[in-house]
């Protein structure tokens, strides 16, 4: 086993991760970004093909470098990943790419030890930046009844229509990923959106109002609509556990497209068919899942991961679990922490609290 040292680690190099990594550089602290993917920002290069971010480049930069677009425009997943693989190199961040972590636990010297097939790196501060909602999709036990000739994609793995055989499809989960999908389906499948009525937001984003409406918007979503108050507390439970608002497309928009809304759940499979809570079989040759993703962290050994597989963590801030961090995650602090436009000073948080626990240390691992 080779065994280096290091007084941060960084798992994972998206938007999260290359933001933290940026805060501890212009602090001077040693630190490596981790990510088993071959590229920065291939996280986004794998979603599906048309999707475009729900703010405007204007709000879309990541500290210290503007999003390199029209200020009014709606980025490309690729711009994305372009914009964040762009963003590492400009400020040299010390990215290893293709390096998956196995596992993460704590030393009886206060030290962490992360493992990456044979390679072992100990640190005295980790930060886990895997994402907001995880990559380990939900997807219902009595999925595996349906019948084998139903065509079955989460929306992780939904890259454009021509994926789906032909005839009837049923997208199940309401919110931005599911409308977004039946919507693009809708002229070329007859389809069925089912799930409950998540809310919309209330202007259109290409239209002029959203010029208002964002300012406003993105200053509720950062400094009102916080773990501090009721209302972001309530926020908290809806986002995490049963998805955001429609976006993009909306209620008349569903309509006007033709597809089927129906607000009840798939709950049940009859001769292999999806089954809703009122009885109704659905005879679909395609079943889309938009219903989000586990939380899987079983790779983390120290006790600081709750019954409903969510960190213990208040602003990344791991208590329980001294040195351990997190970055990203849905409403760490505020409703816009998943957001570009919100991550950053999540990050910058979690670098200052590592800063001021390097100087209280009485040794710093070096580099």
């Amino acid at each position: 086993m080779i065994t280096e040292s290091i007084e941060t680690v960084i798992i994972g190099a998206g938007q999260a991760g290359l933001a933290t990594g940026y805060h501890l550089r212009r602090r001077g602290r040693p630190f490596v970004i981790l990510d088993s993917n071959a590229r920065v920002g291939d996280n986004w290069r794998a979603q599906w093909d048309t999707l475009r971010l729900y703010t405007p480049a204007k709000y879309d930069g990541l500290p210290g470098l503007p999003f390199p677009a029209d200020k009014w425009s709606y980025p490309t997943k690729d711009q994305v990943a372009d914009y964040l693989e762009s963003y590492a190199d400009r400020f040299d961040l010390p990215v290893r790419m293709r390096t998956r972590v196995e596992k993460l636990e704590p030393l009886d010297d206060g030290r962490y030890a992360v493992t990456t097939g044979e390679h072992q790196i100990l640190a005295d501060n980790v930060v886990v930046a895997t994402g907001t909602f995880g990559r380990t999709p939900y997807l219902p036990d009595f999925a595996v009844d349906l019948d084998p000739a139903i065509r079955q994609l989460h929306s992780s793995e939904y890259r454009r229509p021509d994926q789906l055989k032909d005839g009837p499809v049923l997208v199940v989960g309401g919110s931005h990923s599911g409308t977004d999908i039946a919507y693009e389906l809708a002229p070329m499948h007859p389809t069925v959106l089912c799930g409950r009525d998540p809310g919309q937001i209330p202007v259109r984003l290409e239209k002029k109002g959203a010029r208002v409406f964002f300012p406003v918007f993105l200053f509720l979503g950062k400094h009102l609509i916080t773990r501090r108050t009721p209302m972001g507390r309530k926020e908290l439970h809806e986002l995490r556990y049963h998805g955001g608002p429609m976006l993009r497309v909306k209620r008349e928009d569903l309509i006007a497209r033709g597809v089927e809304r129906v607000h009840n759940r798939v709950t049940g499979v009859q001769d292999g068919r999806p089954v809703l809570d009122d009885g109704r079989v659905m005879d679909v040759a395609n079943v889309v899942w938009c219903t989000g993703f586990r939380q899987v962290f079983d790779w983390i050994k120290a006790p600081v991961i709750a019954d409903d597989g969510w960190p213990v963590e208040l602003r990344g801030v791991a208590d329980g679990a001294p040195g351990l961090f997190f970055c990203g995650l849905c409403f760490q602090f505020a409703f816009a922490s998943m957001t570009l436009p919100g991550v950053g000073r999540d990050a910058e948080y979690v670098a200052k609290r590592i800063v001021a626990r390097a100087k209280a240390l009485p040794t710093v691992t070096a580099a």
